[in-house]
């Protein structure tokens, strides 16, 4: 169980000091907003009936 240890004392960065942003791509993201009160009790109704 030793060498679990030593691998988190000294991390590997060998690939994290090489890494470059500009490469990524770009992605849209989309804000997923809560819907109000008024649909979810219309949902709840629908189940029930």
């Amino acid at each position: 169980m030793d060498h679990f240890k030593k691998m988190a004392d000294k991390p590997d960065m060998g690939k994290t000091a090489s890494f470059d942003k500009a490469k990524l791509k770009k992605t849209e993201k989309q804000e997923n907003t809560l819907p109000t009160k008024e649909p979810i009790e219309q949902e709840k109704q629908s189940e029930i009936s």
